[in-house]
């Protein structure tokens, strides 16, 4: 009797088993495929070669440091675009860079025109970063100006 039982047991089991497995495979409407995962967001590419999403702050000029943005806060990052309010903090270089002044000019930052990196070709990284600076601005610049991004 028990091995009847046992064995009644495991056949139900399996039953069970084989009824759930047909029953969700059976729900999902046919020709259906897994949904496609959301390709990552574009990255910002810095002066060391790195990629970064979201930074809370970047070098403009690398080879001097004179010009970079501060206190970067993203309001959106996406695959296409990204924007963020920050500081261009610039070096006024007078009478020269190494003796000159720092000065903050608040900014809205805007990322866009992503292409396959070639460091990395599976990821995207923005190609163009435009600053549109919301009051004071340095000498010599335009409101907006749009700069391209390494690759």
């Amino acid at each position: 009797m028990r091995r009847h039982t046992a064995r009644t047991t495991v056949g139900l089991c399996a039953a069970a088993l084989l009824a759930a497995v047909m029953g969700t495979a059976s729900a999902a409407p046919p020709g259906a495929q897994a949904v496609k995962q959301q390709p990552a967001a574009s990255v910002l590419v810095d002066c060391f070669w790195h990629p970064d999403v979201r930074p809370a702050d970047f070098i403009l000029a690398c080879g001097d440091g004179n010009s970079r943005l501060v206190s970067l806060h993203w309001s959106q990052w996406l695959q296409d675009a990204a924007t963020a309010e920050g500081v261009n903090v610039v070096n006024d270089c007078e009478p020269y860079c190494a003796a000159g002044r720092f000065h903050p000019y608040p900014v809205i930052v805007r990322l866009d025109h992503p292409q396959p990196w070639k460091k990395h070709p599976e990821l995207r990284h923005y190609t163009r970063m435009t600053l549109v600076y919301t009051d004071a601005r340095p000498d010599g610049y335009k409101q907006v100006v749009s700069y391209p991004l390494w690759n």
